[in-house]
């Protein structure tokens, strides 16, 4: 057997890295941190979240195709790329593979949603588009909101507040305060992400004109946003202890503060490449500090 022939990865292999499981954890902590507070006031119905899982698992799926779609097309992703492989700049897909698979995706995302359009009304359909929408406006478009310094704001609200509100808004029927202030760290941490990748690509993107907030005000800026999100993270827990009747167990995320610590270091210390480690970091502190959240409500 050829040995490039057996090195070169399957089709199937090839979507799953274009999918970016890594990136995933994002679509899984907003519908868990939701549930669990649902949980936490015995409202819980185990198929709302499954589908809500589901449908926001594919989601970001699509999100990341049209960014790895965009990105490939506008010139911000190029084999001197500092980060994790891209499957069209490298050549494995065409962008006509691409798009079917977009629009595939969306569009079983938008079949699934239908179930809790049916059982929770006009609301979730109107969350259901403007999160395809917005999926798809974070690179495409005639203002692709990554380019323009809005992708903080974007992640922000859909992978928090919507994402976080809206999974328990299919239990309660309604959005509240404690929701959407649960729904804070998440959006926060999970921003945080975000803000370790364009830190890492500032002098790509500059030179692809893709104008992120660390492209537009530079990487003590980006540092500073990096840690002013841990910090409100852990002060909403405070505020929601003290204004909500949740036990001490709310606190349980505070064993995560290590992990805090060492992100900050690594970002202050780490450049190009090195910084690939603090972006998977990243994703996993925002996945544990949310399982912690969560346990900690519902005990």
């Amino acid at each position: 057997m050829n040995s490039s022939a057996a090195e070169k990865p399957k089709k199937f292999e090839i979507w799953i890295i274009a999918s970016r499981p890594k990136t995933l954890l994002a679509a899984v902590v907003p519908v868990m941190v939701g549930s669990a507070l649902a949980v936490s006031q015995e409202i819980f119905e185990p198929l709302y979240s499954l589908i809500a899982l589901l449908c926001s698992v594919l989601i970001q799926v699509g999100t990341n195709f049209t960014n790895d779609l965009y990105d490939f097309m506008k010139g911000a992703d190029n084999k001197e790329r500092k980060g994790p492989l891209r499957v069209l700049a490298s050549g494995m897909v065409s962008p006509n593979e691409m798009k079917l698979a977009i629009a595939l995706v969306f569009g079983l995302a938008f079949l699934l949603g239908l179930y809790l359009v049916y059982t929770d009304g006009v609301v979730i359909l109107i969350i259901g588009l403007l999160s395809i929408g917005a999926g798809i406006a974070y690179t495409a478009g005639p203002y692709p909101l990554a380019y323009n310094g809005w992708g903080d704001v974007f992640v922000f609200l859909f992978f928090g507040i919507v994402g976080t509100a809206g999974t328990y808004y299919l239990h309660s029927h309604e959005f509240t305060t404690l929701s959407l202030l649960v729904a804070v760290p998440v959006g926060a941490l999970i921003t945080n992400i975000l803000v370790v990748n364009n830190y890492r690509d500032i002098e790509e993107d500059k030179a692809a004109k893709k104008y992120t907030l660390a492209v537009k005000f530079g990487k003590n800026f980006t540092r500073y946003q990096f840690i002013n999100s841990i910090v409100i993270s852990y002060l909403i827990l405070a505020v929601i202890f003290i204004r909500y009747d949740f036990s001490y167990w709310v606190f349980l995320p505070f064993l995560t503060l290590p992990l805090a610590v060492k992100l900050i270091k690594m970002l202050y210390r780490f450049k190009g490449e090195q910084l690939n480690k603090t972006l998977e970091l990243s994703a996993k502190y925002a996945a544990l500090f949310g399982l912690l959240f969560s346990a900690g409500m519902i005990l």
